[in-house]
């Protein structure tokens, strides 16, 4: 059994250091309820630079502790049960998987996963059926107030990783006549426009974003999908509507600051936005989970119909993920940040 786990927690930017991968044991033994489960995949998620500091900043997110194994989203399959419900060979996922090769968990903790619903792409799971994509689809449907045949512009930043690149496609097919992506390399902007059909989309380290955004977005912003905050956000808020919405999903470019969440903005754009009144409010997937069953039906639905493309970094082997965690910080991930553990 190996195991990774957290040795060094602080504001500033995450480093190999870090990380540490251990050789250690597990019990012979289960206990009523227990299952033994040999880990698949495991995610890396922009949310976990939070847990690195003794204060998260949020009530939702526990802080990983020094020195023991890591946890996040995971994926794997049943060897050994003594959990009424599940058996050897289930295919298995939760939340606060730990980050090891093979672990033993409460099998009631668990949930059973039907790999024909995302034909047979297991890892979609913790992804476009998982918690990214009911972030996506529930923050659209909740917070962006998108009508069919209004025509409407949703303006995506983070555009090309896992949420983003969901958030786009979903607005638009939910009613959205326009969709413009920011995202940060001209290969991921090919990919928005070529794959994922985003009418357009902007590289925002190459020329100015603002006349780009006036160019592609005459009639302005209706509903901005914000995963990034900072400049790239005052930036679209200054071209936003009158009565329109900001899903205020993620702040990944504030995540390595000791910043209150969600940061505040700066007066001017304060400004505009009490002015234009705009909507920015903290939008949490985990306060919808009564609406989860349905919208993974049908965000599985949209995968089985080729309606939503859906795009993986994939890194092997548990040694690397501390390596894919500095990467999807740093913007090195298209779609969502997969480690394959095992086959």
């Amino acid at each position: 059994l190996f195991d990774f786990k957290i040795i060094l927690g602080k504001n500033g930017v995450p480093v190999a250091e870090n990380f540490r991968l251990e050789q250690s044991t597990i019990a012979d033994m289960l206990q009523a309820g227990q299952v033994r489960v040999r880990t698949l995949y495991l995610s890396v998620d922009p949310y976990m630079r939070c847990r690195m500091n003794e204060d998260t900043g949020s009530d939702y997110l526990q802080p990983w502790q020094l020195s023991e194994v890591a946890d996040g989203g995971g994926i794997g399959v049943v060897e050994e049960s003594k959990h009424d419900n599940l058996a050897k060979g289930d295919f298995v996922t939760s939340f606060n998987w730990p980050w090891q090769t093979v672990a033993i968990l409460d099998g009631s903790l668990l949930q059973k996963l039907v790999p024909q619903l995302v034909n047979g792409r297991l890892s979609y799971f913790l992804g476009a059926a998982g918690i990214t994509g009911l972030t996506a689809l529930l923050g659209i449907k909740e917070k962006g107030h998108v009508t069919a045949g209004a025509n409407q512009t949703m303006v995506v930043s983070g555009a090309a990783g896992a949420c983003g690149s969901l958030a786009g496609q979903i607005g638009r097919l939910e009613g959205c006549s326009k969709v413009v992506g920011i995202a940060g390399t001209d290969e991921k902007c090919s990919i928005l426009v070529q794959e994922m059909g985003f009418d357009a989309a902007i590289n925002y380290k190459k020329g100015n974003v603002a006349e780009q955004l006036r160019e592609l977005c005459p009639g302005g912003v209706d509903v901005y999908f914000d995963n990034v905050g900072g400049d790239i956000s005052d930036t679209v808020i200054s071209q936003m509507n009158q009565d329109s919405h900001i899903i205020l999903c993620g702040q990944i470019s504030q995540y390595n600051k000791d910043v209150p969440y969600p940061p505040p903005l700066p007066p001017d754009t304060e400004k505009i936005q009490k002015e234009r009144n705009i909507t920015r409010e903290r939008f949490l997937v985990l306060n919808y989970m009564d609406k989860q069953e349905a919208s993974v039906l049908q965000l599985c639905q949209w995968i089985q119909e080729g309606k939503l493309k859906v795009r993986e970094t994939v890194v092997e082997g548990l040694s690397n993920i501390g390596a894919a965690f500095q990467s999807m910080m740093n913007g090195g991930n298209i779609g969502k940040q997969i480690v394959l553990v095992s086959q």
